[in-house]
């Protein structure tokens, strides 16, 4: 069992002897952290999502008395060993086949295995009839590796370290991310563990901005929110240094855009237009024109409440 996890009630998962379960989960990817910085004194480390339309779908098929979980593609260990362990947490004697798509890059700070993760347990339990909450989402993975707040469906400030959910701060704003890949792939694992420190200086400003955002999201204020993901973009170029950072802020400023979001441990930058903008498309464009300059692929993402509108 996993600690803290609470098993089904009794008859949930019964099954004949010849019973095959099947299940699918969904989750949604980032572009990057809108925020993303640590607390004073002995504060958690901490992340402010921004979900887009890109997505990870599990899907498992379960068999009796199977003792393994097999993975397809077969690099994808973290989610076999993460399916297993709530399998055995609900006290399922169940193994199978478990495959994994995405349209997420890898190492790119699009959150591809956060959402993974989320998306494997989220298919366990709907083969199992379950409905996992995201609390008990949080249960399993934590231990496993630094996880972003995809159990969650809104914007949230998340201890992605510790796994567990500082603040929900509501629904995404309607934004377009016209975005650059700086090349190559970031390990996040790695990178939380050899990362340089953040200072006390830095986590009192930390405080600030996250105190920013959670008063800019609920009052609809996108300049502000510009504003605070252009600052920790700057603040995190002793991290993880984009090279493209101060051509993308003067792309931003001469479209008129609201500013710069990065992958704070990736390699994806990006600028940020209000879809709500009577410019929008004109701006995009311009955007998109200027990034192609940089000789770099250039993508073009909207958040969820954007896509489903």
């Amino acid at each position: 069992m996993i600690e803290g996890v609470t098993a089904p009630r009794a008859g949930t998962a019964v099954l004949k002897d010849d019973t095959v379960l099947t299940g699918t989960g969904v989750s949604f990817g980032t572009f990057g952290e809108l925020l993303q910085g640590a607390l004073p004194g002995a504060g958690e480390d901490f992340l402010v999502t921004l979900p887009i339309a890109r997505w990870s779908t599990a899907r498992i098929t379960l068999f009796p008395d199977v003792a393994e979980v097999c993975v397809e593609p077969s690099h994808k260990q973290k989610s076999a060993h993460v399916a297993r362990c709530l399998l055995d947490a609900y006290g399922a004697r169940l193994g199978g086949t478990l495959e994994i798509t995405s349209d997420l890059p890898e190492g790119k700070g699009m959150a591809s295995s956060s959402a993974d993760l989320v998306a494997t347990v989220r298919a366990v339990g709907a083969a199992l009839g379950l409905a996992v909450s995201p609390e008990e989402t949080e249960l399993v993975l934590r231990g496993v590796e630094p996880t972003d707040g995809l159990m969650y469906q809104g914007i949230v400030a998340f201890y992605h370290r510790k796994v567990a959910l500082c603040r929900d701060l509501g629904a995404p704003p309607a934004l377009t991310v016209v975005g650059v890949d700086e090349g190559g792939q970031i390990d996040t694992v790695d990178f939380n563990v050899t990362r340089p420190s953040i200072t006390r200086a830095e986590r009192r400003e930390y405080e600030r901005l996250l105190e920013d955002v959670s008063r800019a999201l609920p009052r609809g204020d996108l300049a502000a929110l510009g504003r605070v993901s252009t600052r920790s973009a700057r603040l995190n170029q002793r991290r993880c240094h984009k090279r493209t950072l101060d051509r993308m802020i003067e792309i931003s400023a001469a479209a008129g855009a609201l500013g710069v979001v990065v992958a704070h441990s990736g390699t994806m930058i990006g600028v940020l237009v209000a879809r709500t903008d009577p410019d929008h498309a004109r701006k995009v464009a311009d955007i998109q024109a200027a990034c192609a300059e940089l000789g770099m692929p250039v993508s073009v993402e909207h958040t969820l409440r954007a896509a489903r509108t």
